[in-house]
């Protein structure tokens, strides 16, 4: 088993972290449509790192999201976001896996607000996409009403996000997960995991029958928490 550690994100210098941690998923490609020469600089100045990319929100999130006042250059519409399979988010799909194909990531991680219902179209859309790239979606709130959608979703080859200190990872041979911090709701960006927290999770990692899995830590300890993660992982 490949186990990848990483942090969603640079909370330290890139140097610092190419030589800690095995990985980094890039979080500007969620709030602003990759810039294929940033991507291809990206992926020269590292090109043995493990990157994943955040897909942008265009496609996942609605247009009253206050994310996108961050965004430049793109104005949603009622016919974008939330994982419609409509014309307007595929085209936006394929410009989206265009731009950032010269990172060469190994995966995109779709993140969809708490507020998405478990519409039937969130099948249709990941069917119409699946193929070329390797994809993980972390549902959040609203859709773990519907598990069978969600498990409909995994059958077409969609690794499932979690956090298994919170919920159980169904079976696969590609496991993706995303630390928010324990506690109530879904995020809790301040927690700094404990001693016990990292070896609960390694716990879990051992017991995965998977050949790779991603830890990416998003906390505002990430960088500690993963390099210790590390530490706890391979102690012998």
């Amino acid at each position: 088993m490949q186990v990848l550690v990483g942090t969603c994100g640079f909370p330290t210098s890139r140097k610092t972290l190419y030589s800690a941690l095995d990985a980094v998923e890039l979080q500007e490609t969620f709030y602003n449509m990759p810039n294929p020469d940033k991507m291809a600089q990206l992926r020269r100045k590292a090109p043995d790192f493990h990157f994943t990319a955040k897909v942008f929100q265009g496609l996942t999130h609605p247009p009253t999201s206050p994310t996108f006042r961050r965004t430049r250059g793109f104005k949603p519409t009622e016919r974008h976001g939330l994982l419609k399979p409509t014309k307007e988010n595929l085209e936006l799909w394929q410009q989206f896996a265009e731009a950032a194909s010269p990172l060469k990531p190994e995966v995109l991680v779709f993140q969809t607000p708490p507020s998405l219902k478990p519409e039937p179209h969130i099948y249709d859309f990941f069917a119409s996409i699946t193929g070329r790239w390797r994809l993980a979606w972390e549902p959040r709130g609203e859709t773990y009403k519907d598990p069978r959608l969600i498990q409909k979703v995994a059958e077409l080859g969609v690794v499932i996000a979690l956090d298994p200190l919170k919920r159980d990872p169904p079976p696969s041979a590609l496991q993706y997960f995303r630390l928010h911090g324990v506690g109530k709701g879904e995020v809790n960006y301040r927690y700094k995991y404990t001693e016990d927290d990292l070896r609960k999770l390694a716990s879990v990692v051992r017991s995965l029958k998977a050949e790779t899995v991603y830890v990416m830590f998003n906390n505002v300890y990430m960088h500690q928490d993963a390099l210790q993660f590390k530490q706890v992982l391979y102690a012998t």
